[in-house]
């Protein structure tokens, strides 16, 4: 058995069965800085199993961009939606390259810089762009229910990417929850496709893309280096398009928009996806995309409570049934 640790080169750890006396070892990740401690178990406590693990980080990073739309609203008060993308990037790139720069993490090996970039163009430019021109013209629950098509994006893309070939009872949940999203948004919008829309289903596209090689690449080095490096790349251009656009489109600045814009780059941008792809490399892609199968519904709470928005009376049944989805597909074999 092989565990990597941020920014030490893998090691071998042996797992002996002959004693019941050994003594265990884990190693843990203490920070996003990356620094490795080895911690001996209090007798009688036992380590969460990686898959609870990766559950609950992958449910954590889904609660982190249950809050990206809400906190959009809020940063476009204060912001465009282009200097508000920019600002957003550069700030989360600056957080990324700090902990890198701390933890002195070396460069990435030449083979993964495609990936990275993928993983840039997807989730640190494309998702937070697309988004943020429909939210113009969306409500954040109608965008809410919009990506929450974006688990089977994921699921399929990564069956494609990688090869991995879940159950069909995966598919029939996974399709089935799908569905239930849909139907809420078409009901919800009367059946109409909106400009906002076609931003949004574009959206889709390049955040599964971005996720999909994020959790392959999450397997082959800690998730929180795999956003970071992919933020510093895109540093220089995000940097420039800030200046550019700040001093095209204008800003009123006001604790809404400043909390918004704080969320967005390290709560969404930088930690989300950091737990997120933590979660993804220790569960596998299909299953952690079906987890954000739930974040429709968290987002239409944020809406209610941060917007004061109306929340739609079909809601608690469409919860209900994404919920049900949720569990299959967490037991269904791969």
């Amino acid at each position: 058995m092989r565990a990597q640790d941020s920014a030490t080169k893998p090691s071998t750890i042996a797992v002996s069965t002959v004693s019941t006396t050994s003594t265990a070892t884990a190693t843990a990740v203490t920070g996003v800085v990356g620094a490795t401690a080895t911690a001996r178990p209090a007798s009688g406590v036992q380590a969460p199993a990686p898959r609870t693990r990766g559950t609950l980080l992958a449910l954590l990073g889904v609660v982190s961009f249950s809050l990206t739309f809400p906190s959009t609203v809020w940063g476009l008060e204060s912001f465009g939606p282009w200097s508000l993308v920019a600002v957003r990037s550069t700030l989360a790139a600056l957080i990324a390259g700090a902990f890198l720069l701390a933890g002195r993490v070396p460069l990435p090996e030449r083979r993964h810089w495609a990936g990275l970039a993928v993983v840039a163009g997807g989730v640190v430019i494309g998702f937070p762009l697309l988004t943020t021109l429909a939210l113009q013209t969306s409500t954040t629950s109608h965008a809410a229910v919009v990506v929450g098509l974006l688990p089977l994006t994921t699921a399929t893309l990564a069956a494609i990417r990688t090869g991995r070939r879940p159950s069909r009872t995966f598919w029939f949940a996974a399709v089935s929850g799908a569905v239930v999203v849909l139907g809420f948004t078409l009901q919800q919008s009367g059946g109409a496709v909106s400009t906002g829309d076609v931003y949004l289903f574009g959206a889709l596209l390049v955040c599964a893309a971005g996720y999909t090689e994020g959790g392959r690449l999450a397997s082959l080095m800690p998730g929180w280096q795999v956003i970071g490096w992919a933020l510093v790349l895109c540093l220089p251009l995000m940097a420039v398009a800030s200046a550019v656009t700040l001093s095209i489109e204008p800003v009123h600045l006001n604790a809404h928009g400043i909390i918004g814009l704080v969320w967005v780059a390290a709560g969404s941008t930088f930690f989300g996806l950091y737990v997120w792809y933590r979660g993804m490399a220790e569960i596998g892609i299909p299953k952690a995309s079906q987890l954000q199968l739930s974040q429709p519904l968290l987002t239409l709470i944020w809406s209610v409570f941060l917007l004061g928005e109306s929340l739609p009376l079909a809601a608690p049944l469409a919860a209900v049934g994404v919920l049900v989805c949720i569990a299959v597909t967490q037991r269904a074999k791969s």
